[in-house]
C-alpha cells in the first residue's frame, strides 16, 4: 500500500503534519483490506481555513474521495479520515452482503 502526502496552494507539508496524516490514514486498511493507494492532499481554502482531501484507490472499484475543511488542519485530517472510514465500511458491507 502506497501513501502519498502532498500540499497545494502554497501549503508547506511539515514533517509533523506528514507524520500525523500518515498515522491516521495507515489505520484505514482495517476497514477495507483491498486498498492499493492512499493520497492525502492538504491545501488552503482561504487565508483562515484549510481543506483536506483523501483519495483511496481500491481493487475493483472507483476511487473513494473524502473532503473536510475548517480552521484547524489537524481537525480537517481527522474529519476526512472519519468520512473515509465510513465510506470504506459501507463498501465492505455492500461487497460482503452481495449474493450471487
Amino acid at each position: 500500500m502506497e501513501i502519498i502526502i502532498s500540499g497545494r496552494q502554497h501549503l508547506e507539508i511539515t514533517p509533523a503534519i506528514k507524520q500525523y496524516a500518515t498515522d491516521k490514514v495507515s489505520k484505514l486498511p482495517r476497514y477495507y483490506d483491498r486498498i492499493q493507494k492512499i493520497s492525502v492532499v492538504a491545501g488552503r481554502k482561504d487565508s483562515h481555513s484549510h481543506e483536506v482531501e483523501i483519495i483511496v484507490s481500491v481493487e475493483h472499484a472507483e476511487p473513494f474521495v473524502a473532503r473536510d475543511s475548517g480552521s484547524d488542519l489537524y481537525a480537517c485530517i481527522d474529519g476526512a479520515t472519519d468520512k473515509m472510514e465510513r465510506q470504506l465500511t459501507d463498501h465492505k458491507n455492500k461487497v460482503r452482503d452481495h449474493k450471487h
